[in-house]
């Protein structure tokens, strides 16, 4: 995947891809891929499109990314220096660890207490929401493009021209009656 030393932005990318992976993870893009760690079959965050999101300027977290992934690999050499783990220098100290380390390592940093809990909480929510939604996408395109987020929780489809409309109720079953008043829009009239 990569020959070289790596350059800011694939530290950048390549960490906050571990980031993303560890908090909802998936297969190996190529057998040479560091920063997806492998552990889950199918698509997790990143193949969701979390660092699309994460660069989205409406996500409003873009002008930190590069100091969350700075900040991500000083505390993941100090999580191995701790520990006498050994890291691949050749690749971001957050992706040398192995998965069960990364997950260790967020975990510290998400605790109650820890005094930068807020932002790698916000980072790991906008992950989720890259699988859990897609709000970076158009929800038509996002089944178009086979979003592995929806797919796996079974998210309702919409139509041909891209609105949902539910003919049959969602629950299967019928919660109350319709009010007599009710337009054809479902608006009281």
């Amino acid at each position: 995947m990569q020959s070289g030393p790596l350059d800011e932005e694939q530290t950048k990318t390549m960490t906050l891809e571990a980031f993303a992976d560890t908090i909802i993870p998936g297969e190996k893009r190529a057998d040479d891929d560091h920063a997806i760690a492998g552990v889950s079959e199918g698509g997790g965050a990143v193949a969701a499109g979390a660092l699309e999101l994460l660069h989205d300027p409406a996500a409003g977290v873009a002008v930190g990314l590069p100091y969350l992934a700075i900040a991500l690999n000083g505390h993941a050499k100090t999580y191995a220096d701790e520990r006498g783990l050994e890291l691949d220098g050749s690749l971001p100290a957050f992706v040398a660890l192995s998965y069960s380390d990364r997950a260790a390592l967020i975990e510290i940093l998400t605790a109650p207490g820890h005094p930068e809990k807020d932002g790698w909480v916000l980072l790991a929510l906008f992950c989720n929401m890259s699988f859990d939604v897609a709000p970076h996408m158009h929800t038509k395109d996002a089944f178009d493009a086979g979003h592995p987020g929806l797919l796996a929780m079974g998210y309702a489809r919409p139509g041909e021209d891209g609105l949902y409309r539910f003919p049959e109720y969602s629950y299967g079953i019928e919660l109350a009656k319709r009010h007599p008043d009710t337009n054809e829009w479902g608006s009281l009239a």
